[in-house]
C-alpha cells in the first residue's frame, strides 16, 4: 500500500472510533482504567503469536492494539488532554531527540552504543533529574523486569567488561544456592534462588538471548511433549498415576523425537 492508503486508512479508523464512542454503549462507557486490563491482554496474545511465528496473528494482534492506542487516545480528546496527533508528535519529537545518529551529526560505532545514548537521553530529557532504573514499570513481570533493569544499568556503562565473565558468577551463585540447600534455610534459599535467576538473566542477555522468550518457548516445548506422554498414557487405557517414571520416560523421549524431526 502506498503512504496515502494507509493514511486513507488510519483515518478510516478515526472515524469509526469516533462513531462508537457516540452509538455503541459498551465502547461510550469505557474508561483508561477499564480498558486498562484488555490492553495487557492483548499485548500478551501479540507475544504469544511473536513466539509462534504466526504472521495473519500477529497482524490481527496489531490491529487490536492499534484499536486500544486510537481508544486512549479519543478518550483523552474527550477529556481536553491529548488527542491521536499530540500522540504521534510527541513520538515523532521523541524519535527524532533519540537519534541523532540518523537526524543530527552524531556518530555510533553499533547497536549497543546506540541504546547507551538513548539512555542517556532520556536522563538529559526536559531537564529531569531522573534515577537511571526509575523508567523500569514496577508492575513488570519479574524475569522481563530482571531484564530491563540489566538493560538500563548497561546504558550507563554498568556491565560485565567481557560476556564470559558472566558464567563465574553464574557458578558463584548456584554454590551458594547449593550451600543453602544444605543448610536448609527457607529465606536464605529464596535469596540465592533470586540471585541465581537473576545472573542467569544477566548471561541470556550478554549473548542476546530474551530470557522470557527462551523459557517461554521450553513452556511451551514441555507442554507439547507432556500433552504427547498424557495422550498416549489414556490411548492405552491407563492413568499416569498408576504409571512407573521409568514408563512415562519412553513416551517422554518419542515426544522428543519427533520434535526433532
Amino acid at each position: 500500500m502506498a503512504k496515502k492508503e494507509h493514511l486513507d486508512a488510519f483515518g478510516k479508523l478515526l472515524d469509526i472510533m469516533d462513531e462508537l464512542r457516540v452509538k455503541c454503549p459498551w465502547d461510550r462507557k469505557q474508561t483508561f482504567e477499564s480498558l486498562r486490563k484488555l490492553t495487557i491482554e492483548e499485548t500478551y496474545e501479540l507475544g504469544g503469536a511473536i513466539i509462534e511465528r504466526d504472521l495473519p496473528e500477529i497482524k490481527k494482534e496489531l490491529g487490536d492494539i492499534l484499536l486500544h492506542i486510537v481508544f486512549y487516545a479519543k478518550i483523552g480528546d474527550e477529556m481536553d488532554s491529548f488527542d491521536i496527533g499530540d500522540v504521534i508528535n510527541a513520538l515523532t519529537e521523541k524519535l527524532i531527540y533519540r537519534h541523532p545518529h540518523v537526524f543530527g551529526d552524531v556518530s555510533v560505532a553499533d547497536a549497543n552504543e546506540v541504546e547507551e545514548n538513548w539512555e542517556a537521553l532520556k536522563l538529559k530529557e526536559k531537564g529531569r533529574k531522573k534515577k537511571v532504573l526509575e523508567g523500569v514499570p514496577t508492575s513488570l513481570p519479574a524475569l522481563v523486569k530482571a531484564n530491563r533493569i540489566q538493560e538500563k544499568a548497561r546504558g550507563v556503562g554498568f556491565d560485565w567488561e567481557y560476556r564470559e565473565q558472566v558464567w563465574d558468577k553464574v557458578k558463584e551463585e548456584l554454590a551458594e544456592v547449593e550451600h543453602e540447600m544444605k543448610v536448609n534455610d527457607p529465606v536464605k534459599m529464596e535469596q540465592e534462588f533470586g540471585d541465581l535467576f537473576f545472573s542467569l538473566v544477566n548471561a541470556a542477555r550478554l549473548y542476546d538471548i530474551d530470557p522470557e522468550t527462551a523459557l517461554e518457548r521450553t513452556n511451551r516445548k514441555f507442554i507439547h511433549r507432556f500433552n504427547y506422554l498424557e495422550e498416549k498414557t489414556l490411548g492405552n487405557g491407563r492413568s499416569m498415576h498408576d504409571m512407573s517414571l521409568e514408563e512415562m520416560d519412553i513416551y517422554w523421549e518419542e515426544a522428543k523425537k519427533l520434535d526433532n524431526k
